[in-house]
């Protein structure tokens, strides 16, 4: 969360004259009054109820009067004050989104795909990116318990952020990964997965891949590492434990644990965790103009745009991560519906393998 600071000589404040006046600390100019409902409503020639049906709810109103009602509202400049219908209503069409990494096309993705099913059910999506920091997202979640939000999406950082969230009366939908035992979430099959994506590389021939992985603490990276062992086991191969390295969920890191990875061992393809991770590995392979697929293989978990751009193009494992988005939006509206039991909801989106260029038959030695 970003703290602005602000110039004492320009702060607006509310003027206690009427909710729609202020002033600015140091200057003695009163802005013009925000248009309001009644305003439109005599510009409309309609009653204020007809313009709260025709704007802000889905209440009947004639198409005619809808547009007529609309056309008034944009002569005057009328912008809706969500957060006063709510204090009002004592209900909120404000959904928080906690995401761990704006830049990463996956939560890019993920956020589109919630504010697509928002929008279209009336709700307004409040974004926030806590950087994937425990600190910030607790504190973006006070804000948004402050902001009376219906309910809050997060890819958690830590189990305290959704549990402080549900303790206070507040529907959680968990997205991505799951952190302890409670709540509602809507996850991808990570074992499953990377199990067809390392049966794929085995079918190969790859017996020494390297797994390239920057956590197994929350359920993705836990169930991606499970996934890969269950492949191995499944072939009837023994697994070299030195084979799974563990890096920062960093693209330069992942750079140098591949670096490391192919100085200290012998493999023949690489599977990064995630699509950061495999960044750094295919820089490392460019580097050593190591030539792929012929010399060594490369596959990498969570499938996004430039993988398909890149010669070779990568294969990985698609997560459908806008229908995830989707799919979270959709279970959180129903919560708060009321249209589910109490018991928890977990909702299962299954991967997709995209098999493309990068990978082929492991080289003779």
């Amino acid at each position: 969360m970003r703290r602005f600071a602000h110039d004492g000589a320009k702060e607006a404040l509310i003027d206690g004259s009427g909710p729609n006046m202020t002033r600015v600390t140091g200057d003695s100019r009163k802005q013009q009054s925000r248009p309001t409902v009644q305003d439109v409503a005599r510009e409309a020639g309609v009653s204020p109820s007809t313009v709260s049906r025709a704007l802000h709810t889905r209440g009947y109103a004639s198409p005619e009067v809808r547009e007529r009602v609309q056309a008034a509202a944009q002569r005057l400049g009328y912008v809706p004050n969500h957060m006063a219908r709510n204090l009002r209503s004592r209900t909120s069409t404000a959904i928080g989104v906690l995401i761990s990494d704006l830049r990463n096309p996956f939560y890019a993705d993920l956020a589109a795909g919630i504010e697509e099913v928002l929008r279209f059910e009336g709700h307004q999506m409040i974004l926030v990116n806590d950087n994937g920091d425990p600190e910030e997202e607790m504190h973006a979640a006070e804000t948004l318990l402050a902001m009376q939000v219906a309910g809050v999406i997060v890819t958690p950082v830590a189990a305290a952020c959704p549990k402080m969230l549900q303790d206070n009366g507040i529907h959680v939908v968990s997205a991505d990964r799951q952190l302890g035992r409670g709540g509602d979430a809507v996850l991808s099959d990570n074992k499953a997965g990377a199990r067809e994506l390392t049966e794929h590389l085995l079918g190969l021939g790859h017996e020494r891949i390297g797994l390239l992985i920057d956590e197994t603490k929350w359920s993705t990276g836990a169930g991606r590492l499970a996934g890969f062992r269950a492949a191995y086991e499944d072939a009837g191969l023994e697994l070299d434990e030195d084979l799974i390295v563990f890096t920062s969920f960093d693209a330069e890191a992942a750079k140098q644990t591949t670096r490391e990875l192919l100085d200290e061992q012998h493999v023949t393809a690489i599977l990064s965790a995630n699509n950061v991770l495999a960044q750094g590995a295919l820089a490392e392979l460019k580097r050593r103009r190591l030539r792929i697929p012929n010399k060594i293989s490369l596959a990498a978990y969570d499938d996004v745009p430039w993988m398909s751009l890149v010669q070779p193009a990568i294969t990985t494992v698609d997560q459908h991560t806008v229908d995830l988005g989707r799919s979270s939006a959709q279970l959180l509206l129903a919560r708060i519906r009321d249209e589910l039991p109490a018991r928890r909801r977990i909702v299962r989106v299954a991967p997709r393998l995209v098999v493309r260029g990068s990978t082929g038959p492991a080289p003779r030695n």
